[in-house]
């Protein structure tokens, strides 16, 4: 469901994808989901053709746009393999939708929510500062579908998602909007965990409105602060989903680092 979510948020719409592009992200999500591993080997031409039911060339054009994610690398007489996660491109649109088809890492939630806190406070600001009208009733539409309509867990991911990318577009920065996708991973990540029980929802709507109401009355300081207050409690309770284990693997890389 997430993924399929991510591309809508994105508007991945239009031409539908070709045969290489659906073999393509077959084999992203199981090397993002780490059943084919880091240093790996894939298998070749042939039996890849016959797993998906595909040409060589579908499989050869696949595997390009891997390579071009920086997730495989071709090496002539020894196969193509899996290159090590470092060299991934991870802000790449795709390989940030696979990592929601995958089991939750807590140090790339972690990761993801350190960006998280770093962009959408900003962001949150440059709505109420910069943010026309129309941008700011996208806004509001959100926060009241996310109050009103939303009844299932799925149509509150929906809602929540398209609050956030709404509060992201109102900020009116062509250059923030190349960081969507992050933001749209970091969410749908922590949703899955944070959300399970439509009741729980509840608890996080006023934290929403309050970021709401401060950048429709263009109160930058306010809507800044209130976003922080939002994205602390979702910490929170990313942490409490995981056992801790997103704090504990933030105090662990803060003790490498010293």
């Amino acid at each position: 469901m997430s993924e399929l979510i991510y591309y809508d948020l994105k508007d991945a719409v239009g031409v539908a994808p070709s045969l290489a592009t659906h073999v393509c992200r077959e084999l992203g999500r199981r090397i993002v989901s780490g059943v084919v591993r880091e240093g790996d080997l894939i298998d070749d031409e042939t039996r890849l053709g016959k797993r998906f039911g595909v040409s060589k060339s579908v499989v050869r054009e696949a595997v390009k746009l891997l390579v071009g994610k920086g997730l495989l690398e071709v090496r002539r007489g020894s196969g193509t393999r899996v290159r090590r996660r470092a060299s991934w491109s991870l802000l790449d649109d795709d390989v940030l939708a696979w990592h929601l088809s995958a089991d939750p890492r807590p140090d790339f939630l972690r990761q993801l929510m350190d960006i998280r806190r770093i962009i959408e406070p900003n962001a949150a600001a440059w709505a109420a500062t910069y943010g026309a009208d129309d941008a700011h009733a996208e806004i509001m539409k959100a926060q009241e579908k996310m109050e009103e309509e939303a009844r299932s867990v799925e149509e509150f991911v929906v809602a929540d998602a398209l609050f956030h990318r709404a509060v992201l577009r109102a900020a009116n920065n062509e250059i923030l909007l190349s960081m969507e996708g992050v933001i749209f991973s970091a969410l749908l990540s922590s949703i899955r965990l944070t959300n399970t029980d439509p009741r729980e929802n509840e608890g996080s709507i006023p934290f929403h409105r309050q970021v709401a109401e401060a950048i429709v009355v263009r109160d930058a300081t306010l809507a800044e602060s209130k976003m922080r207050a939002l994205l602390t409690d979702t910490t929170v309770r990313l942490d409490e989903a995981t056992g801790g284990l997103t704090t504990a693997k933030h105090k662990e890389s803060e003790t490498a680092a010293k």
